[in-house]
């Protein structure tokens, strides 16, 4: 039994829905993760738990593929893909939520299709004009007010820190987009996947071995196991599957550009489940965050001689 070939059955507009469904899936999941950490499991614990159980999950299911033989060269690259895109993108995201707000957290995120333009502009030479330019300073305005005003935000044991480690996420996955494009244009994404996890198991095991130790088993409920079999397979496996398919199909931009979607949904759970609430500051940083991004995004037009 073979899975299908991604290169000739997805077609763009197969892409373009994995990228929504993945947006949904982790907007779902800033109020799912928070309601097991810290309380049941400790945020580095947690990214160990989550990378090892998703590492099974893509070696299993690589199996049914056919065999990719990596060129030596690549794991270099892979593994640099590894520390932007698994380690210090699921270390700064876990702590980073555990101290702030789900809603804050979806927001700050909502500034890496940003960062993948400036990124880009500065790795694959792509020409930004000045109304991209402002919409990076307003879009960055909008994240900053969240980072600095923080503690003013509601809920969160460290708002400050939380909000600034979840910016260093943003920035993080936005150099990992970057760098897999030209990865996974010329491997399959689950073969891809379970080296990116392999490698990155190994960089997290030293910051959560110790609080996965301290884990109380006995402590968690069936419905907090549930949430934490969620966060391995769909947040992990699933979206990472899925967001390396798009970006096969995909520019790096256009795959950033689904973020968007995360603050929505993260704030329709969030609230549909009484653990976050809207208040003014909220409202205007998130505001600043969409304004710069439609300049950033906005298409140029050419002007007719």
């Amino acid at each position: 039994m073979r899975f299908f070939k991604f290169n000739k059955l997805v077609s763009r507009k197969i892409a373009l829905i994995l990228a929504a469904i993945t947006a949904v899936i982790y907007g779902i999941s800033f109020t799912v993760a928070k309601d097991v950490m810290p309380q049941y499991i400790k945020p580095f614990g947690f990214i160990t738990l989550r990378v090892f159980g998703a590492t099974i999950l893509f070696w299993l299911t690589s199996f049914f593929i056919k065999k990719e033989k990596i060129a030596r060269k690549d794991f270099l690259k892979i593994f640099i893909a590894a520390i932007f895109g698994v380690a210090l993108n699921m270390l700064t995201f876990f702590k980073g939520l555990s101290l702030t707000t789900p809603i804050s957290g979806a927001v700050i995120m909502v500034t890496t299709p940003i960062l993948v333009l400036v990124l880009a502009s500065v790795f694959l030479k792509e020409k930004i004009v000045i109304i991209k330019i402002i919409g990076v300073i307003i879009g960055l305005l909008g994240a900053s007010i969240l980072i600095l005003y923080g503690k003013n935000l509601g809920a969160g044991n460290n708002a400050l820190l939380g909000n600034f480690l979840i910016f260093i996420n943003a920035t993080s996955y936005a150099f990992y987009l970057i760098l897999v494009k030209n990865l996974v244009t010329k491997y399959n994404p689950l073969h891809l996947a379970k080296w990116l996890y392999t490698f990155g198991l190994f960089m997290v095991i030293p910051f959560g071995i110790q609080q996965l130790k301290e884990v109380q088993i006995d402590t968690l409920s069936n419905l907090i196991i549930l949430k934490i079999l969620f966060i391995i397979v769909f947040t992990t496996f699933v979206t990472y599957l899925f967001n390396l398919i798009a970006i096969k199909k995909l520019k790096p931009t256009t795959v950033s550009i689904f973020i968007y979607l995360q603050p929505v949904f993260a704030t329709i759970y969030a609230l549909s489940v009484k653990s976050d609430s809207l208040n003014s500051v909220k409202i205007i940083a998130t505001l600043l965050i969409f304004v710069g991004v439609y300049l950033v995004t906005k298409p140029n037009k050419v002007i007719a001689k």
